[in-house]
């Protein structure tokens, strides 16, 4: 069946880009295929930033050339300028995402300049993807609070949403960076958003420091909102937003958008899986209190499906 609910799989990237410990490009490749296995069609598979800030995305251009790409899933990249595209493309990249922040505290610390000036920056990105014919997503962080400005205003976010939205933007991800929203803050800033988005070009990005961000999802699904990023076995987290948790878990958002009625093309068990293998490869449990659930029902001494 056709899936009604589209999720954005983070985990190769947001989910472990902050990891401390040097994690293989072996380790990398078989997580994105696993996470594709299972179902999702979209798995963003690395970033194309300076090693200098994320060193563990120093393996970019390798990881998409060694990538198995299977039929009908996409492999989009991390951009944050122009070189970082030109690198991308040149590894084989054919969708693209780029970032801003809706706060001015955010963009100086994130990426070191003003919003104003990382838009501009995005400027010759957009025109080089049109040549190339290669889809671009942009992010915008800190859409309901900032850890440097505080609270942000319903509309500032939809002012910069409606700039990358005129760029040439397919998608808007609506980040809540440090995970403070609740639905009632989500939903003030999805109204302002869709006063100049379309909904059906908007997406939901929420972490769970608070444990709201299950109760987002939802509430921006009732708002009409139909994608959503998530990161497998809930990895991640933001090292410019001290305390900030992780991503929301793909298998809660899987579990509950079934739940629902709705089609995802995801097979929850599978997911659950790889949720497990990649904890167990990072030795800790994984982040997700659906996947902690159904692994706890496993018949004790049940193998783990072979690397």
């Amino acid at each position: 069946m056709t899936p009604t609910i589209r999720i954005v799989e983070v985990g190769p990237r947001d989910g472990l880009q902050n990891e401390a410990q040097v994690i293989s490009t072996e380790t990398k490749l078989e997580l994105i295929d696993r996470l594709a296995a299972a179902g999702l069609r979209t798995v963003e598979a690395t970033a194309f930033v300076s090693p200098k800030w994320v060193p563990q995305m120093a393996d970019h251009a390798e990881i998409m050339q060694r990538l198995q790409r299977r039929a009908g899933v996409s492999y989009p990249v991390l951009t944050p300028n122009l070189k970082g595209f030109d690198a991308a493309v040149a590894a084989g990249a054919t969708e693209v995402a780029v970032f801003a922040a809706a706060s001015e505290g955010f963009s100086q610390k994130n990426i070191n300049c003003s919003i104003d000036e990382s838009l501009e920056r995005f400027t010759p990105v957009f025109k080089a993807a049109q040549q190339a014919s290669v889809r671009v997503r942009a992010y915008v962080s800190c859409v309901v609070a900032c850890p440097y400005d505080g609270p942000t205003a319903p509309e500032k976010v939809s002012e910069v949403a409606a700039r990358l939205h005129e760029l040439g933007s397919y998608e808007i991800s609506l980040g809540d960076t440090i995970g403070v929203g609740t639905p009632a803050s989500v939903s003030r800033m999805l109204e302002a958003v869709a006063k100049k988005v379309p909904v059906e070009r908007i997406a939901g990005h929420y972490h769970d420091t608070y444990g709201m961000a299950v109760a987002n999802v939802f509430a921006s699904y009732q708002f009409g909102v139909r994608t959503f990023d998530s990161s497998v076995a809930g990895l991640g987290g933001c090292p410019y937003a001290r305390g900030a948790s992780g991503n929301v878990a793909t298998e809660d958002l899987i579990y509950l958008f079934h739940g629902l009625g709705e089609q995802t093309g995801v097979n929850l068990e599978a997911l659950v899986e790889v949720a497990d293998w990649i904890s167990s490869s990072l030795q800790r449990p994984p982040n997700s209190r659906v996947a902690k659930a159904m692994l706890a029902k496993r018949v004790p001494n049940t193998p783990r499906p072979a690397s």
